[in-house]
This record gives structure tokens, sequence and C-alpha cells, in this order.
């Protein structure tokens, strides 16, 4: 049983960050080892020759990632990204972008996860990340 609803994720980045609230992202599905989350596409989002930019990519699956240890864990604000690995496997068009999260190893210290994200509509990944995150004591 997570310890957050999507809800509760959405409220918890209003209160906690909201520099990020403008982005409109939509936890679609949260449990003890998955997450789902929708990022719409906007102009902000875009780089030269109108693909999505690779540090959207790389924001969408360290929050992501943050967001499915929240759903696990509780509130847990001051978790930290320690190690991010992100290989840029295709081209993203300017579509939604949907990542799933999966949580591998939960310790005391540490969690290990991996993020992949494709564009809407399509199976094809854009994105593939692995992701350690340093877990307050």
């Amino acid at each position: 049983m997570p310890a957050m609803t999507p809800e509760e994720l959405h409220k918890f980045l209003e209160e906690h960050f909201p520099q990020v609230a403008h982005f409109d992202l939509k936890v679609e599905h949260v449990d003890d080892t998955t997450i789902r989350v929708r990022l719409p596409s906007k102009e902000q989002h875009l780089r030269p020759g109108g693909t999505i930019s690779g540090p959207t990519l790389v924001w969408l699956c360290d929050l992501g990632f943050y967001l499915l240890l929240l759903g696990r864990l509780g509130p847990v604000a001051q978790a930290v990204t320690t190690n991010l690995n992100i290989n840029f496997m295709r081209r993203p068009e300017p579509a939604d972008l949907i990542g799933e999260g999966r949580l591998m190893k939960l310790g005391r210290a540490l969690a290990v996860g991996d993020f992949t994200i494709r564009s809407d509509g399509s199976d094809e990944p854009v994105a593939h990340a692995t992701l350690t995150y340093s877990l307050p004591r």
C-alpha cells in the first residue's frame, strides 16, 4: 500500500516545490514499487529542431523517481539524488511524455531504481535512466 496517493503527491509538490507546479506534471499511478507520470508537451520543453530537450528528460526522470520514493516512504523531502545515469535512445517528438519508474532496491540509506520515458502514442523508449537516491535517517 503506497504511503501517498497521486493527489497527495501533487499537493506535496505544490507546497514544497511550487517552482515545478507550472510544468503540469500528472501522477497517473503510484504503488509501492512503480510510478507512471505524464508531462504535457509545452513550448518551453523544446530545443532547436522541434524536439524535447535533454534537460527536460533528465528532469522528468529525477522528479518522477523522487515522487516514487515519496509514494513509498511518505513525505521525506530530504531524499536526494546521488547518481543519475541516462541514455537518450531516440528523438522525442513534441508530444506528451510518459514516464514509468521502478524501485529496484530500498535499503536504510539508499534507494535504487530505473525510469523509462516514452512519447505518448509510442511503445519505443526515448530515454532510460538508472538512479540512486540517498535517504534521510
